[in-house]
């Protein structure tokens, strides 16, 4: 019985034994040096013709009755209405802004207030896709009896016009700063393993050129152009 007993505990030595022998040793990790990399933001911009333009014209009455001071209005404003479209401006192109009306008040003598007329305000807001056309439109506007323009704005009419050219502009940007931060390290920036877009083009600023007066009136309009900024973040391989 004792000799059974030692070669069962034999064998089963000899088994642990090989597991062990068969247990897959542990992966080594890669040098720290094949894991490095550096990470830039590149900056692309990329400039554009705005092929639309817009602006409000208005006129504003002011008369002893609400009845005469809106029949003023409306007369005027049928006017100047008529003359941007002889002028050129569509259907869709003319909207109504606005349109308010505040009692114009005397106060003094320590007597209450008291309604003396009516002040009766309608703008319209005119868009072209043509911007080479708002300066003529103004003028109808304003020789058509509007008393009132303002927000010349210029703008390009598709967000994602210049969207490729900025985009390859900014990885070009971010590829030139790892190429020059490695150098400096004595290293090499290898292929990009991770590309961000930093999110939508930064919205441009509202242009405003004109110069506009009532009495002999000039309104020269220039619509310029608007720089879209683009941003990517790049993962580089470092070498």
């Amino acid at each position: 019985m004792k000799r059974t007993i030692v070669i069962l505990t034999s064998l089963m030595a000899a088994g642990v034994t090989a597991a062990k022998a068969q247990t897959p040793r542990p992966v080594v990790p890669r040098e720290a040096a094949e894991w490095q990399t550096i990470s830039v933001t590149g900056v692309g911009h990329v400039t554009l013709t705005p092929d639309r333009a817009s602006f409000t014209a208005g006129v504003q009455t002011v008369a002893p009755s609400l009845t005469a001071a809106t029949q003023e209005n409306a007369a005027r404003m049928t006017a100047v209405v008529a003359a941007l479209k002889r002028a050129g401006a569509g259907e869709r192109e003319i909207r109504t802004f606005g349109l308010s009306i505040y009692p114009q008040q005397a106060v003094g003598d320590g007597k209450a207030p008291r309604i003396v007329g009516y002040q009766v305000t309608n703008n319209v807001m005119v868009t072209k896709d043509n911007p080479a056309a708002i300066g003529a439109l103004i003028e109808a506007a304003v020789q058509a009896g509007a008393n009132t323009v303002s927000g010349v704005t210029f703008m390009v009419s598709d967000p994602a016009r210049g969207r490729d050219a900025g985009l390859q502009a900014a990885f070009a940007d971010a590829r030139a700063k790892a190429d020059v931060l490695a150098k400096a390290a004595g290293r090499t920036a290898g292929r990009a393993l991770a590309i961000t877009e930093g999110g939508a083009p930064a919205a441009p600023m509202p242009m405003f050129r004109q110069r506009a007066e009532v009495a002999g009136f000039s309104a020269p309009v220039e619509s310029g152009a608007e720089e879209l900024t683009f941003t990517v973040s790049v993962v580089f391989e470092l070498q």
